[in-house]
């Protein structure tokens, strides 16, 4: 298993938008292979950062699969005008899970 973490900056009052954008990819997401669940938190000190978090089988389904596919176009097309900056995308595997 592999967990995506994208670090997401909103511009300055897209915040609503940003999130009901999310909440309409959804099913995007839900329906991509190899995809595990998706998960968007909001920083608590800066109220325009955001965590995006994918869980995926591979790093391919995210990375080859989902990232040409038209769902991948879609996503971008309900969020991508709300983000300022690009993502910042890690991948990331559990090494230690003690609980």
């Amino acid at each position: 298993m592999v967990l995506e973490s994208a670090d997401i900056l909103v511009k300055p009052g897209m915040e609503a938008v940003f999130e009901a954008g999310v909440a309409q990819a959804a099913p995007l997401f839900r329906r991509a292979r190899g995809c595990l669940s998706m998960v968007l938190q909001r920083g608590i000190e800066n109220r325009r950062a955001y965590r995006l978090l994918v869980r995926w089988e591979s790093l391919e389904d995210h990375t080859v699969h989902f990232r040409s596919s038209e769902d991948f176009q879609a996503w971008r097309a309900l969020v991508g005008h709300c983000f300022d900056g690009l993502p910042v995308v890690t991948h990331l595997e559990t090494v230690v899970n003690a609980f």
